[in-house]
């Protein structure tokens, strides 16, 4: 007369409703954690292309100066990463952009004009100088006087 199995236990299983909705939920939860584990990966790249799409379309925009845009030399004078500083609220920011995707798009950059940056007004840390559709570089010829005080010319 006494049944091993517990009637919190066998109850469910006993209408076959019940039976359809639980191998039902099995197989979603299944088929969920396969999805999780199996989908494709973005990589590296395509992560920093979305986030300076972001940046580009929905970014806010504020002053900034380029400290320092080291050249590499077999790149044709490209500007492989671009280090600016900018303000907002009182709070200096230094940011660094690695530009190696973007060569066409910096080439003859002005470092001694100042640019545009665009940054995310809840993380003003996250903020781009150059994307695909969009620059706040200065671009044109180089300065003829690099070591010229700038208030004279």
């Amino acid at each position: 007369m006494f049944s091993t199995v517990p009637d919190y236990l066998s109850v469910p299983l006993r209408s076959p409703r019940n039976v359809a909705a639980t191998v039902t939920a099995i197989v979603a939860v299944s088929g969920l954690v396969w999805y999780l584990f199996h989908r494709p990966r973005l990589s590296p790249e395509e992560i920093e292309r979305a986030r300076r799409d972001l940046l580009a379309s929905n970014g806010r925009i504020t002053d900034g100066s380029i400290i320092d845009a080291p050249f590499v030399e077999e790149s044709y004078e490209v500007p492989r990463l671009i280090v600016y500083n900018y303000r907002i609220a009182g709070v200096t920011y230094e940011a660094a952009q690695d530009v190696s995707a973007l060569e066409e798009l910096v080439r003859d950059v002005r470092t001694d004009l100042p640019v545009q940056v665009r940054y995310e007004p809840h993380n003003p840390a996250n903020s781009i100088v150059v994307a695909e559709g969009w620059s706040g570089l200065r671009l044109g010829a180089a300065h003829p006087y690099p070591d010229a005080p700038t208030h004279f010319l």
